[in-house]
């Protein structure tokens, strides 16, 4: 079976909460506030127009959207085009929902997921710049998807022309995990000439997005778009980006959300590439990087466990069998594999018989619980016993 095909498309929950999601003027504050005034989706799509129309911000249209959306056979074409696509409908009451977003203001009630987010995702680094990058921006790009992948984050980037595109590539050419979010469905990959790229990104991680699969890319999309790579992010690298370019919208949204904003410094002879990073910096909102340990420096705990230890650094912290004992299947096999003797990713992925992707991802969830450490060129051993 591929790999990137759902077991089941849609929970029974979750297709209550996909009517009221594809509802057209149901967004996902509105349908907070619903939530809170009847306490489940099964209740709001039971409730009568009057009672709909008491809702802060519902009205007579927000309460007729609903009401159409009661017995709308649209939403059996959608779950049928879903799972055509070998993609799943997760909603927030999911347990494979991913957690990071339930931490921003307006977390969309249903993602669809081509390929898996895994737990250890939740060390993620977006990396974010202009769709029309010079020679520079792409080598820059190319860099820190490279190093952050090796490193063992997770790069979310946008799957967009320029900055994006050269992210996720950087983090598959290092064998790391990446997460593309779409500001279309995922059966209108945009642009067209990165289909391929999202294939790449589903085996390696995943393709995730809140449209409906065929809704097609607008530019209204991408603002909301970003809020999503902001929040499944601890922070946002922007690489290069003009003085109206998205990315800023991203950097914007991670200091509301209080993540962390990286920037790296652009020629000061290409404004048109580089005058809002530059501006960033300049004002204090982006912290300057040039190198992965500049990024390190600033996540703190997570930065130091990711950090590679020296090769006589015999990694201080004891053994803990109580976390051993509560191993995932994976993490069992791949840290048994490293207990042998397997040093790099390659190594472990083939001892293990996993793919790279997921070795990469559960090598990430070791170190954060301190069973093992990464040391210089990208090796890996048990911590000390």
């Amino acid at each position: 079976m591929d790999s990137t095909a759902p077991d089941a498309p849609i929970s029974a929950i979750g297709r209550e909460y996909l009517r009221l999601h594809l509802a057209p003027e149901i967004g996902p504050i509105r349908l907070q506030n619903l939530i809170k005034y009847f306490g489940s989706p099964a209740s709001i799509l039971a409730a009568s127009r009057a009672q709909l129309e008491r809702v802060n911000g519902i009205g007579p249209r927000g309460a007729e959207s609903i009401i159409q959306a009661r017995h709308d056979p649209a939403i059996d074409s959608e779950v049928e085009r879903a799972a055509k696509l070998g993609v799943r409908i997760v909603c927030v009451k999911d347990a494979d929902y991913p957690d990071a977003l339930l931490h921003i203001p307006d977390p969309p009630p249903c993602v669809y997921i081509r390929g898996e987010v895994e737990p250890a995702d939740c060390v993620a680094v977006a990396v974010v710049g202009t769709r029309r990058c010079s020679h520079y921006g792409r080598e820059q790009a190319l860099r820190f998807g490279r190093a952050l992948g090796a490193a063992g984050f997770t790069v979310v980037s946008g799957l967009a022309r320029g900055i994006d595109g050269h992210a996720h590539r950087g983090a598959l050419e290092a064998g790391g995990r990446t997460i593309a979010v779409l500001g279309s469905g995922l059966g209108a990959i945009y642009p067209r000439e990165h289909e391929g790229l999202a294939d790449d990104v589903a085996r390696q991680g995943a393709v995730i997005t809140e449209y409906a699969t065929d809704f097609a890319p607008a530019p209204g999309n991408f603002p909301s778009r970003n809020r999503i790579i902001t929040g499944l992010s601890l922070g946002v690298l922007v690489v290069e980006a003009g003085r109206r370019s998205g990315a800023l919208i991203t950097a914007r949204l991670a200091s509301e959300y209080n993540r962390e904003v990286f920037a790296i410094p652009g020629r000061i002879d290409q404004p048109q590439h580089t005058e809002g990073v530059n501006r960033l910096i300049r004002e204090g909102q982006g912290k300057l990087v040039t190198c992965l340990e500049d990024i390190l420096d600033e996540l703190a705990e997570v930065g130091s466990i990711m950090r590679p230890a020296t090769d006589d650094e015999d990694s201080a912290a004891p053994f803990d069998s109580g976390i051993a004992a509560r191993l995932t299947d994976h993490e069992r096999v791949v840290l048994q594999a490293v207990e042998a003797g397997a040093e790099d990713a390659e190594h472990i992925a083939a001892a293990a018989k996993l793919p790279m992707g997921q070795v990469t991802s559960t090598l990430t969830s070791l170190q954060l619980k301190g069973l093992i450490t990464r040391l210089p060129g990208n090796r890996f051993a048990k911590r000390g016993v």
